[in-house]
């Protein structure tokens, strides 16, 4: 029997194709548990919403952000995930690019911080 695959919606779809060289390389350094054995999922649903990445199992989204970005969106965005139990980690895509061993380490304290 072949494998069973989670339906992803064709917002979510696009956006896995279309990722950004940012989302690239942080998505090459945490696929396959490769980051804190712990396993995320990229483009995610949630709501009506599609964040990032998503580690279900920590309850963690880490969002990178570009210029596209508004604060005022977000803010709303991250309350109602946060209002789920999920917590939020947000990170300019200059940051990623400028500081990724500081970025993936935040990443991995947070998610040790929610054992």
């Amino acid at each position: 029997m072949p494998p069973v695959r989670r339906q992803i919606s064709p917002h979510a779809a696009r956006l896995r194709r279309e990722q950004t060289d940012v989302e690239q390389r942080f998505w090459l350094a945490v696929r396959d548990r490769r980051l804190a054995g712990a396993k995320f999922r990229r483009q995610a649903t949630i709501g009506s919403y599609v964040v990032d990445f998503l580690c279900i199992e920590k309850m963690l989204i880490v969002e990178l952000d570009g210029g596209q970005h508004d604060e005022v969106v977000d803010a709303h965005r991250t309350r109602f995930l946060e209002g789920r139990g999920y917590r939020v980690l947000r990170f300019w895509n200059n940051d990623v690019l400028e500081n990724f061993e500081g970025v993936l380490q935040a990443v991995s304290e947070a998610l040790g911080a929610s054992d």
